[in-house]
């Protein structure tokens, strides 16, 4: 399943902003996978935390090729040891367990929260360990399908803006200009943003001064 959007949300994104408009019509419709599994989605995200891409998809795969269904009942009954035998350190394990521990209890509630505002989802899933701000904002977006996540957190997003609109540095202020250009379909412009910069159209170039690249490269 891919993240829903069509011609309403990209019409409005050519009329607010031509040079975004070239991109879509570049790139065309972007197809990013979503899980609509809050607890998966959770569960899916501390465990990629600080590892690479591949070494995530390998761990999740284990888990879904042992478990089946990724819930609280089957993280609980697997316990400690076994989650790490998967592959995820103590402390991801830890963290995994404990989520689990409020949804078997009902102090975390799986179904009530998609009824609550954007503000709110994130006060809420970064209040569990193990989750921060842009962990949250992906969840809003690949997990809910919000269709206004515009996260300043995400490196990406930050690296297209640079290219698409030629800015040297994103700095809150300049970011916050977009967000309100782009707003109420800032997350489909984030999937165009994030393909630009993961190279969808040749010849586009970063602009970040050389210093900042070399940071990152490090």
């Amino acid at each position: 399943m891919y993240f829903r959007y069509g011609t309403e949300e990209m019409d409005y994104l050519r009329k607010k902003d031509p040079r975004l408009g070239e991109v879509i019509d570049q790139v065309g419709k972007v197809e990013r996978e979503v899980d609509t599994d809050l607890f998966s989605a959770v569960v899916h995200h501390i465990v990629g935390q600080q590892i690479s891409t591949k070494a995530q998809q390998t761990i999740w795969r284990r888990i879904r090729d042992t478990m089946g269904v990724v819930d609280a009942d089957s993280i609980l009954d697997a316990g400690a040891e076994r989650m790490q035998a998967f592959g995820i350190s103590e402390r991801k394990a830890g963290y995994i367990l404990e989520f689990a521990g409020k949804v078997q209890s009902g102090a975390f509630d799986v179904q009530g929260i998609w009824e609550k505002p954007d503000e709110e989802v994130v006060a809420q899933l970064t209040a569990l360990k193990g989750i921060g701000i842009w962990t949250a904002e992906m969840i809003l977006l690949f997990c809910m399908e919000r269709p206004n996540v515009f996260s300043y957190g995400d490196l990406a997003i930050q690296r297209g803006l640079r290219m698409v609109y030629h800015h040297r540095r994103i700095e809150p202020k300049l970011f916050e200009k977009y967000r309100r250009r782009f707003s109420p379909y800032c997350s489909v412009a984030s999937l165009y943003l994030w393909a630009v910069a993961g190279g969808a159209i040749e010849g586009m170039k970063d602009y970040a001064p050389k210093s900042e690249k070399k940071k990152r490269n490090r």
